[in-house]
């Protein structure tokens, strides 16, 4: 398998190298991400519990996708490509802001992400990747405001920050 880079950037997002993905979780380097929000037309959202083999974040519920781009691949290209690798289909994704942030997703691992955010909507057949996803469901924003205080450890770090910078996802709105 060839081993994936990660696209290191400066805290203005311009691109400084390319590292491989696990040593720049293992250094805690700032690269570029990406995370998409799918809603219905029920407004709910979209979320995928991670495959239980990842190395980080195994098993915790995420927001739709979240993935990085290749080395000289446009951002919102690779937003299209992983939704469609990880949740089997394709939908229009609006560009609705970034952030950075910096958490630690445990056994030594740091994600320390030029978060881009995407939204898109779609309310048909949802065929999750098993290599990828372990579950998914669709929760109405209330109702996962109160699971992520009350269960926080079931949520990957970067839903959270995006969560806590965010509530209840008012990028969207």
């Amino acid at each position: 398998m060839i081993e994936e880079l990660l696209i290191l950037v400066n805290q203005q997002d311009t691109p400084i190298g390319t590292m491989p993905k696990l040593l720049a979780h293992q250094r805690g380097c700032l690269h570029r991400a990406f995370s998409i929000f799918i809603f219905n037309h029920k407004n709910e959202l979209l979320i995928q519990q991670r495959a239980l083999h990842k190395y980080h974040s195994a098993g915790q519920w995420a927001n739709s996708c979240c993935s990085h781009p290749r080395p000289q691949e446009e951002t919102h290209d690779a937003a299209l490509r992983r939704l469609n690798d990880e949740l089997g289909f394709s939908t229009e994704l609006k560009h609705v802001g970034e952030f950075i942030y910096k958490a630690d997703v445990y056994g030594g691992l740091i994600e320390h992400e030029y978060d881009h955010l995407f939204v898109g909507y779609y309310d048909a057949l949802v065929i999750p990747n098993p290599d990828e996803v372990s579950a998914i469901r669709w929760v109405s924003l209330d109702v996962l405001d109160k699971e992520i205080r009350i269960h926080p450890e079931k949520f990957t770090p970067w839903l959270k920050k995006i969560w806590e910078k965010y509530p209840l996802l008012n990028f969207y709105s």
